[in-house]
């Protein structure tokens, strides 16, 4: 009976909200590639939610074969003339297309067409992003406690920066701070990178630079990192309770300057974390994301459909990296192709496209092994 009790706990508590969010993420991704392919006449032959074995699907007037398949990590669209999933042209299958079929392969393209099938994808993901965030800022607004300094520690980057009790951060870098949550999350996402705060002291605007120290935190749901930190205590009090409500278009400015900070945010952890400036413990795979799914969920629908819009802005970026096999490869293929006026070699594609798995590879194994190592948990 536990054993039961534990499968179904598992099933429903992490499984489930963990494929709902990544089929929402993935679905719009390819829904991104096909509707442009679709605006450039490009044939699709199939869409596709996972991978592997077909479970259920159907095949529409234009002869796409729509599909949900076995393992739901991912999908893909394939286009006519494509030997796999990635979207590597197959040379034997465009030579056996009648003159009529090769014109809507997706090499015979243009380039800029083709650039833009595949940049549509990641761009799908930020607009969702938009959407989501939009949705929930003009349904709920933003609240929280003014970014009111109440205790600065001794010793810490706040009080070597000049930060005082009774400063009111404004700004941080040039973006408003309007809620003690907003700064926390600016300095988590920023360990040893100097940071200008504008704060309000006696009325007046004082700018101070302040290098966060790399701590380890509790940085989500009572997990601990390495993270930013500066040493300070902001006011509880309630009269600094602020509230903030957003119309139609308010929350759409809104929600696409939250998706621009996620990208912004991520890309200078990365960049932090590849120069050695940051910790690599916030890295995380499928198994770190289903277990935060999970706990998500149990905050309730709408934690997790922001979770959704935070992982669809991973997913666009992650999809950007100039690597073979990603769509950021992709389009430096493009790139050079439009800079020499032809298309690089099948053979330096072809080298590109193996590198380019091996790094993804090794990406999806380094990220796995440290899910797996917190989920044993330190050695004693």
């Amino acid at each position: 009976m536990d054993l039961f009790i534990s499968a179904y706990s598992l099933i429903v508590g992490t499984i489930i909200p963990f494929l709902f969010v990544l089929t929402i993420v993935v679905f719009f991704h390819e829904l991104g590639h096909f509707a442009v392919a679709r605006w450039c006449n490009v044939k699709v032959d199939a869409f596709a939610v996972g991978f592997g074995r077909e479970i259920i699907g159907r095949t529409d007037r234009q002869g796409t074969r729509w599909k949900l398949c076995m393992i739901p990590l991912g999908g893909y669209v394939k286009f006519a003339g494509d030997e796999n999933a990635a979207s590597v042209p197959s040379r034997e299958l465009i030579a056996q297309m009648s003159e009529e079929d090769r014109k809507t392969a997706f090499i015979a393209k243009p380039v800029w067409q083709r650039a833009a099938v595949v940049a549509a994808g990641p761009l799908a993901n930020f607009i969702l992003a938009i959407v989501i965030f939009a949705t929930l800022f003009m349904l709920m607004g933003k609240q929280g406690l003014e970014p009111v300094v109440e205790e600065v520690f001794a010793g810490r980057a706040a009080e070597r920066g000049g930060i005082q009790a009774g400063d009111i951060v404004r700004e941080i870098d040039g973006r408003e701070i309007h809620t003690f949550g907003e700064l926390r999350q600016v300095v988590l996402m920023n360990a040893n990178t100097p940071l200008v705060f504008e704060v309000e002291r006696d009325g007046k605007l004082v700018d101070l630079t302040v290098t966060p120290d790399s701590r380890e935190k509790e940085v989500f749901l009572g997990e601990r990192q390495m993270a930013g930190d500066i040493g300070l205590r902001g006011s509880s009090d309630p009269q600094y309770l602020v509230r903030i409500k957003y119309g139609p278009l308010g929350a759409v400015n809104e929600g696409a300057l939250e998706t621009w900070r996620i990208m912004e945010g991520t890309v200078n952890y990365v960049w932090g974390v590849i120069t050695q400036r940051q910790s690599a413990d916030q890295l995380g795979g499928p198994i770190r994301v289903a277990q935060i799914s999970g706990q998500v969920a149990d905050l309730g629908f709408l934690p997790l459909i922001s979770l959704t819009a935070v992982l669809s802005v991973s997913i666009g970026l992650i999809n950007l990296a100039p690597v073979p096999m990603l769509d950021g490869g992709h389009l430096l293929y493009f790139a050079a192709e439009a800079l020499r006026g032809k298309p690089l070699s099948e053979r330096v594609q072809d080298v590109g496209f193996r590198i380019g798995l091996g790094l993804v590879l090794m990406l999806m194994v380094f990220v796995t092994w440290k899910d797996i190592m917190r989920l044993v948990g330190p050695s004693s």
